[in-house]
This record gives structure tokens, sequence and C-alpha cells, in this order.
């Protein structure tokens, strides 16, 4: 076994705890990464206050890269020494929904047992198959996708979540054409990957909607035509004007109430929303729905953007190479894995795009 340090969740709500666990060699079909980084998604922070649950001690983080170090048998399309974003998204790729192309909700794919171990023998879990807020993962083959070595690793990380979560909302799950007009409700770290999708796939207008002045204007840098504060009486009035008509597409980064609720009164007729923001298990949205059906409108959700990683994440790439996706403007703070819990209350605060933690 190769011995790591890791940021350990012990309590649900309490600062992380550095230990040095045992992680065990990649069984068949899976690989070792060695981390270069991994950003703070607040999903990571709701996970670590208990908002669903788990299984305690546990090691969070999701959105990872770094190099091959160990391939286990039966690896293919993968070597050593190859720079990878590691996901979450592990999928069997047999299944119906991975046979017709939404691996996201992969029904089949199951974990080995966690790879870590406390030095007396105790489970440690591998959060979201992934536990990437240590200094090295095992994670199952379908979950990584090479990428150049040419691209710095703080940019590389956030392929495996925000990004594709948010672009993914609108080109894959909104389906957006040219033309049509988006609101994006939040410019959270998603929300702003999904104005980014926006503008990159032709939308006409682009309404950001959050509650500060500050958030908006950087809203307005990735390609928001207009913003909103949601702080004002009916924010949605605001946004009709604005667009002259209701919205195509709805897109909800954030996992609070009050969002979901004004979220269908921003659509147009046969409009969409796109529920890409999860509030913590129990609570719920009040919408009325003899006027969707009367409209045509619909809500769907969306899980990290219902992307095909080995499709996607290289077409973001590649767009991030040629300039017209923003990667490094992204990135608030670059931390070491010790300064973790400062890291993690300075998104609580609000105003970070995606902190990273550097090894």
């Amino acid at each position: 076994m190769t011995t790591i340090k890791a940021a350990v969740c012990t309590d649900y709500g309490q600062p992380l705890q550095i230990e040095t666990l045992h992680l065990r060699a990649p069984l068949s079909g899976e690989v070792e990464v060695s981390l270069e980084a991994v950003a703070i998604c607040h999903s990571d922070i709701s996970y670590a206050d208990g908002a669903w649950g788990g299984d305690l001690p546990a090691v969070f983080g999701h959105e990872a890269a770094g190099r091959v170090t160990a391939i286990g048998p039966g690896v293919t399309g993968l070597k050593m020494g190859d720079r990878v974003v590691v996901t979450l998204i592990r999928s069997c790729g047999s299944c119906v929904p991975c046979a017709t192309g939404h691996p996201t909700i992969c029904q089949t794919a199951s974990p080995h047992a966690s790879p870590l171990r406390r030095e007396d023998g105790t489970v440690v879990h591998q959060s979201m198959y992934t536990g990437a807020f240590a200094e090295k993962v095992v994670v199952d083959q379908s979950q990584v996708v090479a990428l150049p070595d040419t691209m710095p690793p703080e940019a590389v990380c956030l392929l495996a979540c925000g990004v594709i979560t948010g672009v993914g909302a609108v080109v894959n799950a909104g389906n957006l054409r040219p033309g049509q007009d988006v609101v994006v409700i939040g410019a959270g770290g998603v929300g702003l990957n999904a104005i980014q999708g926006a503008r990159i796939a032709g939308a006409r207008r682009i309404v950001a909607v959050d509650m500060t002045e500050d958030k908006l204007e950087v809203a307005r840098s990735f390609g928001a035509t207009d913003g909103v504060l949601a702080t004002g009486k009916a924010p949605y009035r605001q946004a009709m004007k604005l667009l002259g008509r209701g919205a195509d597409l709805v897109i909800v980064t954030v996992g609070a109430i009050p969002a979901y609720n004004d979220a269908p009164r921003y659509m147009g007729w046969g409009g969409k929303v796109i529920m890409v923001g999860m509030p913590h298990s129990g609570q719920t949205a009040q919408y009325e729905p003899v006027v969707m059906a009367f409209t045509g409108q619909g809500m769907q959700g969306s899980k990290m953007g219902d992307a095909v990683i080995r499709r996607d994440i290289p077409w973001m790439a590649d767009l991030y190479t040629q300039g017209r996706l923003k990667l490094d403007e992204l990135i608030s703070g670059r931390w070491s894995l010790d300064q973790i819990n400062d890291a993690i209350a300075d998104t609580r605060a609000g105003g970070a795009k995606r902190n990273v933690i550097m090894f």
C-alpha cells in the first residue's frame, strides 16, 4: 500500500483533519493518479456539512487533475505519465442510460471497496467515487480523460465538474439553439460556465441573476448580456423587460429554494427550466402545474451537465486552447492541502469562483 496525506471529514460541520492514510494499489480496470490540483466545489462543502448524509470518516473532493502513476489489469487507452482529469462520473458503459448516451446516470456502476484505510485498518470512505482531497487517488478508468500536457493542472481540474456541469446544462440538457434567450440563476462557478455555454452556443441574450452587483459584473465578463439583482422585487419581471419575452431556457445553478420557486416565472411559452443546483434533502419547491401544461413549458434535472466525458471534455479543452472558454479566470485562489479549511471558509463566504488546492 501507498502512504498519502488526505483531508478527512470525521464529523459533519467540523473542520477537515489532515491524516496519513494507506491507499491500496489499483485493481482490475482502475488507475492510480498522483494529483496536481483539486478544486473545491460547493457539493463537497454540502456533503461535509451533512446535507445529503453518507458514511464517515470520508475524503471528499471530486474536481481533480494529475498524472497516471499506476495502472491495474484490463485498463486501455491510458499510459503511465498521462495528465488526466479525474471526475466522479463512474459508468459501466452497457446499462440503458450509458448505451443511450447518459453515463452520468449510470444505473449499474458499482464501486469497489474504498481503497483508503487508516493505520489501524479503519475504512475511510471514498466520497463521490473520488476522494480527491488527497495526494493520490485510485479510481475506475471510466472516470478519467487524458488531456494535453500543455494545459496547466489547475485549469484541467475545473473540467471535472463545474465546467462540464454548467456548459452541459445549456448544450446537452437544454439543447440551446442559436438565437434563443437564456436566464442563468446564480453566477457562481457553475453559473459562470452556464453563461459561457450559452455564449458559445449562440444565445441571443443571456441574463444573469444573482444577489450582488459584483457577481453580476463578473458574469458580464463571461458573456452575460444583462444582469438582474435577485434582491429586487419580482426580478423575473425585470428579466422579461430585458428580453422582451420569457426565456427559452432558465438554468438554476444554486441549491436555494427561493430560486427554484421563482424559476418558472422567467420562462416564456415553450420554455424549459434546467435544474442543476441541489438543495438539501427534504427541501421542497412549489410551482403551478396548470401554467406549464397550458404553455407547453417543462422542468428537467441535469446531473453533471449530462456529459459524456470522453466526448465533451476534449472538446472543452480545445475551446480553452483556442481562447474561447475561460478557465484561468475561474480560479480565485491557490492553496496547499494544509490550508484546505481556510480555502473552504473562503469558498463559503461566497466571493470565490473556484479555489484550487495545489500539490
